[in-house]
């Protein structure tokens, strides 16, 4: 029986995680570098999970099996098995949608967010849903920070509570994070976000991005927004963001609920490529961007994908309490 299902994982692991890849950049498989002075970095992310704990219901909707928090963390601990240098990180909109934000007031997504070990999020404008001190009141709850550069706080109870970037390192590799969220006016209930001033996303990512790279000297820089996928009028969006800035690698984007089968990519302002991604809602997939840093030339190459979070997962989640010798590399 524990043989069989042991063959059974292989297969699920060959199949659905090493064939689902959806999109590629430049055409430039690993292999293509394996006997180069090479390092990589995979970066998975999510957006606008929107308290999706559980896997939709099997109503017979269009979303029916899909998405839930065990399937994703039995996915992720998978790949940080294969993988040396992973990043995990959100894109905004933990809270609202489901009864589990009405009962814990978005507790549990941070209790759980924390662990499943993401290294960073951004502050999504749902986040609001509960007023400022709502927000303030469970992040004791997570042990990652919260990236927030064009939200200021000042004299609210969320003061110090955020943080303007962080800087990353795996293997040598200097990551810098930066985020930035919508402007909430209209949005949210004013008495939700009183206190808290906006600042232009544009200009604060500029400023930080640059003294990321220029200064501390990062190999790379995302930036983590909650601003929205693409606009038809002249709000701020991922697209206009990158057109608009330097020093920006890749943007992670959130809050228009956006299906992106393959990256988009944008020149900034230095005609250099900023790739945008963006994975729906609900945690109905992981998103993942694998980025291969030749460090004597400075060149990086990128291989995107996304994976399901469906019932095929389901088989992963069921070798949680393998030991690592039974564990397929």
């Amino acid at each position: 029986m524990e043989e069989s299902k042991l063959l059974d994982r292989r297969r699920f692991i060959k199949h659905s995680l090493a064939l689902s890849a959806l999109a590629t950049f430049g055409a430039y498989p690993f292999d293509t570098f394996a006997d180069l002075k090479t390092k990589r970095l995979t970066i998975l992310h999510t957006n606008d999970v929107h308290s999706r704990i559980e896997p939709f219901p099997m109503d017979g909707s269009r979303n029916q099996g899909l998405g839930g928090v065990a399937r994703r963390s039995a996915l992720i601990n998978q790949i940080r098995q294969e993988e040396r240098n992973v990043l995990l990180l959100d894109a905004g909109d933990m809270f609202q949608g489901t009864p589990y934000f009405n009962m814990f007031g978005g507790k549990l997504e941070l209790e759980l967010m924390s662990k499943l070990g993401y290294d960073a999020g951004t502050v999504g404008n749902h986040e609001f849903d509960n007023g400022i001190e709502g927000l303030a009141k469970h992040l004791d709850k997570a042990n990652f920070p919260l990236l927030a550069a064009n939200y200021d706080f000042t004299g609210t109870a969320m003061e110090g509570r955020t943080k303007d970037y962080i800087i990353v390192k795996k293997d040598g590799i200097r990551i810098g994070l930066t985020g930035v969220g919508i402007n909430v006016a209209g949005l949210v209930d004013p008495s939700a976000h009183a206190g808290m001033t906006y600042l232009d996303p544009i200009s604060v990512v500029n400023h930080i991005a640059k003294m990321l790279k220029k200064d501390k000297k990062c190999d790379l820089v995302i930036c983590l927004s909650h601003l929205g996928y693409k606009y038809e009028d002249d709000k701020v969006d991922d697209i206009k963001l990158a057109a608009a800035c330097r020093n920006v690698d890749i943007i992670l984007g959130g809050h228009t609920h956006t299906f992106l089968n393959e990256p988009t990519r944008v020149r900034d302002l230095d005609g250099k490529e900023v790739w945008i991604n963006q994975v729906g809602f609900a945690g109905i997939r992981l998103g993942r961007l694998d980025v291969i840093f030749n460090k004597a030339t400075g060149e990086k190459k990128v291989v995107a994908q996304h994976y399901p979070i469906d019932q095929r997962l389901d088989l992963l989640t069921s070798f949680s309490d393998l030991t690592a010798s039974d564990r397929i590399s």
